[in-house]
């Protein structure tokens, strides 16, 4: 076993923060008529009452002004055949939607299809945290697709779960 100690250096701790593995989530809506969406994977559940998650935000994101005014944002736990969508929703430049499907609720949240999951959510409170924003989201609505197995990303790269 080999043990690093960091210090502060900022590409080292971001190679241990890769040590640990997340799902991947997307989180998009048509906030003024058109698609807006990002790839998160530091999401997590956060209260069964209230319902809420958060999800963690760099606060030089271009994506989140334009997401954070909806008011709906579907979340989507991506499943282990979107990596693609991932990469296209962590884009910086280029069409981040297209070739996915994509369907969208009454309120202008979008899902992506064949989504492990989704929550259908609105901005609850942002708590600014470093160079990042914490952003809290309360659920309305959820569903799960129980075949589904979910995108996983490790040591930065995408994985699947082993049966």
């Amino acid at each position: 076993m080999s043990v690093t100690h960091i210090g502060t250096d900022p590409g080292r701790l971001r190679r241990v923060f890769a040590a640990f593995p997340t799902g991947v989530t997307a989180l998009a809506a048509e906030p003024e008529g058109f698609p807006v969406g990002m790839a998160a994977s530091s999401f997590t559940s956060v209260s069964l009452d209230p319902p809420l998650v958060s999800v963690c935000v760099a606060q030089t994101s271009r994506t989140w002004p334009a997401l954070r005014v909806a008011s709906r944002i579907g979340v989507s736990v991506l499943a282990d055949g979107h990596a693609d969508a991932s990469r296209q929703l962590s884009a910086k430049e280029g069409d981040r939607f297209g070739g996915q499907r994509w369907r969208r609720s009454e309120d202008r949240a979008l899902f992506l299809e064949g989504a492990a999951a989704w929550l259908d959510c609105s901005l609850e409170q942002e708590i600014p945290a470093g160079d990042h924003y914490i952003v809290l989201l309360r659920v309305h609505d959820l569903g799960i697709d129980t075949e589904a197995e979910p995108l996983v990303f490790h040591r930065s790269g995408y994985r699947r779960l082993a049966s």
